[in-house]
């Protein structure tokens, strides 16, 4: 069969973060890093965005440090999600 990719991911966990269910989304990133995928800033953003959602502050701010750590380059989208994660 087809295996997802992180394009698959990210696009699961942006609807996740638009259905307001945080926790899905994160055990969807636990899921492709155990199948070997590396995610993107897209699926940072994503992740940032659905932590926001569910008032997770504090783990969108340790997926901004993760993002850095993994020699990611964030973008404007990632400090607009940190700030509403934040808020």
């Amino acid at each position: 069969g087809l295996e997802p990719t992180i394009i698959t991911y990210s696009a699961l966990i942006s609807a996740c973060e638009k259905g307001g269910q945080w926790e899905k989304a994160l055990d969807l990133f636990d899921e492709l890093q155990e199948r070997g995928l590396e995610p993107n800033v897209i699926t940072y953003n994503a992740m940032s965005s659905a932590c926001g959602k569910g008032a997770r502050w504090e783990e969108a701010l340790e997926l901004f440090d993760d993002l850095q750590t993994r020699g990611l380059e964030p973008d404007i989208i990632t400090y607009n999600a940190l700030i509403s994660a934040c808020e």
